[in-house]
């Protein structure tokens, strides 16, 4: 039987359940995909504590996926069984052996991108590209980047160093080799973190904030004016300094993935993999998102 992530009450990783469930059958303008790989993410964590967004229960969860083509639903064109494709369900239901997509949040996988980059842009790389270019960095400029080795920060900075940017990233030292390979100015968080900022640049032209923890002030402090700063995290802060808080919506079109993915399948855009769980270990999936996990994405494969 295909089986499918549920969860019947709010909480920690303790209330996901594997459950066997029927096939979805794909309805106007869906496809049917055979999942091979799904992302993890911590706005999931959020929605199943039930601090983000209520959700009728039992709920599914995932959006980013990856996989193959079973059927088409009626009226759809560019699709057809066999395909292997990428793309995002707003249905919280990626995290199952099959699931019923629109069409219209489906592109095809590059063949030359594995399937667990595939099954896990969707997320981080659109978060990344709206952040980005909410804070319009323009050649020369120097864009700030907090939690820089994070699922979205680590492709924030490259994203904005594309744009020409000179990039400073915020991040632990064990990740300050990668960020020096990615061409982006590594410095420590944590206490003095505004001094040390001063030692590398006298001038801060945008911020991405992707932590939150008063890097919004932070970056006022640094003089940075508030319609450049772009937070994921802060919105009580960005409301009340004027900032944006631009995230995966924002740019969730074919479109974008579409570029995403080819620049990850070429190897300009440098998406790293912490770790791979079977389905069924879900909860050690998301237990280790929770705590000090490896730089990368944390995949689900089924």
């Amino acid at each position: 039987m295909p089986r499918a992530v549920q969860y019947k009450t709010y909480g920690g990783t303790e209330v996901l359940q594997v459950v066997e469930v029927g096939t979805p059958e794909p309805t106007e303008g869906e496809v049917l995909v055979k999942v091979k790989a799904a992302g993890i993410n911590p706005g999931e964590s959020k929605t199943r504590a039930g601090t983000l967004a209520q959700r009728p229960l039992p709920s599914g969860q995932g959006i980013d996926l990856a996989g193959v083509v079973v059927r088409t639903g009626p009226g759809v064109t560019g699709f057809a069984a066999g395909d292997e494709v990428m793309g995002f369900t707003w249905q919280h239901a990626s995290h199952a052996d099959y699931v019923a997509v629109e069409a219209a949040n489906l592109i095809a996988k590059p063949a030359r991108l594995s399937w667990e980059v595939a099954g896990s842009l969707f997320v981080v790389g659109t978060s990344a590209y709206a952040a980005v270019r909410a804070v319009a960095p323009q050649p020369g400029e120097t864009v700030v980047v907090s939690g820089a080795a994070g699922g979205v920060g680590m492709l924030a900075v490259q994203l904005a160093r594309r744009a020409g940017a000179d990039v400073i990233g915020i991040a632990g030292p064990a990740n300050h080799r990668w960020l020096s390979e990615h061409d982006v100015t590594p410095i420590a968080y944590g206490e003095g973190v505004r001094d040390r900022l001063r030692q590398v640049t006298d001038r801060v032209d945008a911020f991405i904030d992707t932590h939150g923890d008063g890097y919004l002030e932070l970056a006022v402090a640094l003089g940075v004016t508030p319609t450049r700063i772009n937070t994921l995290v802060d919105y009580s802060g960005a409301a009340r300094l004027g900032a944006k808080t631009e995230a995966c919506r924002a740019a969730a079109t074919s479109g974008i993935l579409t570029d995403l993915a080819q620049l990850a399948a070429t190897g300009a855009l440098d998406v790293p993999i912490a770790a791979t769980y079977p389905l069924d270990q879900v909860r050690a999936a998301y237990d280790e998102l929770a705590g000090p996990h490896p730089r990368g994405k944390i995949v689900l494969l089924t």
